[in-house]
């Protein structure tokens, strides 16, 4: 049977898309088992774990590793401003690190610490959710009202209504599949209808004292965050969590993994803003105006918002660090003790303005440093090894042929070949 006789291409073994077109060549269509050089060039090897690292997750954002380094040096930062911060603070204002002042800071950086890691999680999701600050005053008033039938059943109270509200705004991000900072907006406009219905100042009832369990509950705040920053560094994680995060047409849905992890960080967002509200309630005598209670909650939105995102977590969602979001907020909340000790009169609407303004610079130094290697320099290797779903440049590839092909098939016969074809002339061979 002829090479090019249709019956010749449905034989078992023979790919079809095998034959050689001109300028349909790429890498993906390269032979596995080729030989090790290539114009003259050695070709490394790649290992499945290679393969898994430069291919990751192709379908649902740009092929690559996340680059860990940026965060690294960012948090080195971070730490080395909350060490001038704190000396500071130490040599003006050495009482506020000391005692029941000292304990009562603790309680306020868990308290926002978990309003802010709140924001953070929802904004890992690629779904922000702008409704934790009217949360957590709301959960603060709630608390002030029913403190007295004891701090454990009122949080939990607190916890399940906020629950509540999580399921519902994940219903519209994830069912509807819309943005999140769109949905949670509505969210918290109608919190703020329930808050304006109480008085601007609302008598804390309960006697519970958070600074008893200070350092527990800063150190309860430490630990989740740096856990969940050390789980959302896993690959597999980070890839499943940011599946919210925009790569191709916004009404394409991404599958149900990504809506139940989705869900599930919109839902853990209002739950923690939750519990923050109700530490910030406990440890003063009333809620009201000013400090973290003003307005109603939208600077607090901004504080958490802008704290997360100066931490290193990507307003795009999917990057973030380990120990961003903590640092994040000591630093924010040690530069706000220093303002209040030293009577700047800072509003919080302000400081939350230049936050949050400090964290999109943030966010473009991680989208810029932290993208895939694979992605960022394989297209520029002089080998033109190219990432999966790049187009080889015509000059970067060419085949050597060792026979005498052209680029495309010889004319057929005009008559009477009806034969062996392979021992034509046409072939370069010699006829018999």
């Amino acid at each position: 049977m002829a090479y090019d006789e249709p019956g010749f291409r449905d034989e078992p073994g023979f790919r079809r898309d095998s034959v050689y077109q001109p300028g349909s060549f790429s890498v993906s269509d390269y032979p596995s088992d080729a030989a090790d050089t290539t114009l003259g060039l050695s070709r490394r090897p790649l290992s499945s774990a290679a393969l898994d690292d430069v291919f990751d997750d192709p379908d649902h954002g740009e092929p690559g590793r996340d680059r860990m380094g940026v965060h690294a040096g960012w948090e080195l930062a971070l730490l080395l401003a909350v060490a001038a911060v704190g000396f500071l603070l130490y040599r003006e204002h050495s009482d506020l690190l000391k005692g029941a002042q000292l304990r009562d800071l603790l309680v306020l950086l868990a308290g926002f610490g978990f309003v802010a890691l709140g924001a953070a999680i929802s904004l890992r999701a690629s779904a922000p959710n702008l409704a934790v600050g009217p949360i957590a005053v709301a959960a603060a008033i709630f608390y002030a009202t029913q403190g007295d039938r004891g701090v454990v059943s009122t949080t939990a109270v607190a916890a399940v209504i906020a629950l509540v509200a999580g399921v519902v705004l994940a219903i519209l991000v994830v069912g509807f599949h819309v943005p999140g900072w769109a949905a949670s907006l509505a969210g918290a406009l109608a919190v703020v209808v329930w808050i304006q219905r109480h008085d601007d100042t609302v008598s804390v009832l309960g006697e519970y004292d958070p600074s008893r369990h200070a350092y527990y509950l800063a150190a309860g705040f430490a630990a989740v965050s740096v856990i969940g920053g050390l789980l959302g560094s896993i690959k597999s994680v980070r890839r499943a969590i940011g599946r919210f995060r925009p790569v191709s047409d916004p009404a394409r849905r991404r599958g149900g993994v990504a809506a139940g992890l989705t869900a599930a960080a919109l839902i853990a967002s209002t739950v923690l803003a939750s519990i923050g509200g109700v530490l910030l309630a406990a440890r003063e005598d009333s809620v009201g105006p000013g400090g973290y209670f003003e307005s109603t909650g939208l600077a607090l939105t901004g504080l958490a918002i802008g704290a997360a995102l100066v931490g290193g977590t990507s307003a795009f969602g999917r990057r973030g660090g380990v120990f961003g979001t903590l640092l994040a907020v000591t630093l924010l909340i040690a530069v706000r003790q220093m303002g209040i000790a030293e009577n700047w009169r800072l509003s919080d609407f302000a400081v939350a303005a230049v936050t949050v303004g400090v964290g999109l610079v943030v966010t473009r130094l991680v989208e810029a440093m932290g993208r895939p290697r694979s992605a960022g320099e394989l297209e520029d290797t002089d080998d033109g090894w190219m990432s999966t779903g790049s187009a080889a440049p015509a000059s970067s590839w060419s085949v050597p042929r060792q026979d005498s092909w052209s680029s495309s098939l010889p004319a057929q016969p005009s008559a009477g070949h009806t034969g062996d074809l392979w021992a034509d002339d046409r072939w370069g061979g010699r006829s018999e």
